[in-house]
């Protein structure tokens, strides 16, 4: 499990908690970073790695469900694996519904904490991968000019060359020429993948759904 590039964020008011679950997942190779209020969490530097938090449900003056509710309005995605030693149905519901890994109770077992500790940064690290993927994807779309742009919109679209070529006004030849430089620009020397690459960028809107 070890993964020094990954931080595991623990917020407990239980200072025996916060160091037991500290030692284990730094015997275990994983960075650890311990919290006594979520106070303390917010001012924290977020870390740059694939990272997931383990959570107390019940904090003074502010819960860890007010937490997980802060993180999503504020769109900062981060695995919430819930820690209680006072829970409920209908507080385990609102947590899963939230999008958190795991509700678990005190006292529980080290190795389920590790099994979801362990899915949590797996989701992380594939959520980073893809931003890092779409990162890359609008920067090489922004070093298109605007006609291979317009060119792969209407690529995009199904639009044969002889069609875009019609609507713009210029050869068959010189459409070609130009999707040949942005399919290049893009580093991709197929048409599907190069309409792949248009609906990640949402260059063709959506048709709307007829009721």
């Amino acid at each position: 499990m070890a993964d020094t590039n990954s931080t595991v964020l623990v917020v407990d008011d239980d200072p025996a908690l916060r160091a037991s679950v500290g030692n284990l997942l730094r015997s275990l190779g994983l960075n650890a970073q311990v919290f006594a209020s979520i106070a303390d969490f917010l001012k924290s530097v977020p870390p740059e790695g694939p990272s997931c938090l383990v959570l107390d449900v019940r904090l003074p003056g502010h819960s860890g469900l007010d937490l997980q509710r802060e993180l999503a309005a504020a769109n900062r995605a981060l695995p919430i694996i819930f820690i209680t030693g006072h829970g409920d149905i209908p507080m385990s519901v609102e947590a899963m519904k939230g999008g958190a890994i795991e509700f678990l109770t005190k006292p529980f077992r080290d190795q389920d904490l590790l099994d979801a500790i362990q899915l949590g940064l797996s989701r992380d690290r594939a959520r980073l991968k893809n931003e890092k993927a779409q990162t890359s994807l609008n920067e090489r779309f922004g070093s298109l000019s605007s006609r291979e742009r317009e060119i792969m919109i209407q690529v995009a679209q199904g639009r044969l060359s002889k069609q875009i070529a019609h609507d713009l006004g210029i050869s068959e030849t010189t459409v070609k020429v130009h999707r040949s430089r942005a399919m290049r620009k893009m580093h991709t020397r197929s048409l599907p993948e190069f309409g792949r690459m248009a609906d990640k960028l949402k260059l063709v809107p959506e048709e709307p759904q007829q009721s």
